[in-house]
């Protein structure tokens, strides 16, 4: 994986990250948002990984 690929999907992760966390402080955190936001900060930490 090229250096700019994994800088991509570190920002794309953290950026999820962030997400999730903004969601999660919200007076009624959306259940199925954070299913969502959740399920892709996963896929990319498997691309991250190489599984």
């Amino acid at each position: 994986m090229d250096k700019a690929y994994a800088a991509a999907l570190t920002s794309k992760h953290a950026t999820l990250q962030a997400r999730i966390d903004a969601e999660e402080h919200r007076p009624r955190p959306d259940e199925i948002v954070l299913a969502q936001l959740k399920k892709a900060k996963l896929k990319v930490k498997d691309v991250i990984l190489g599984n």
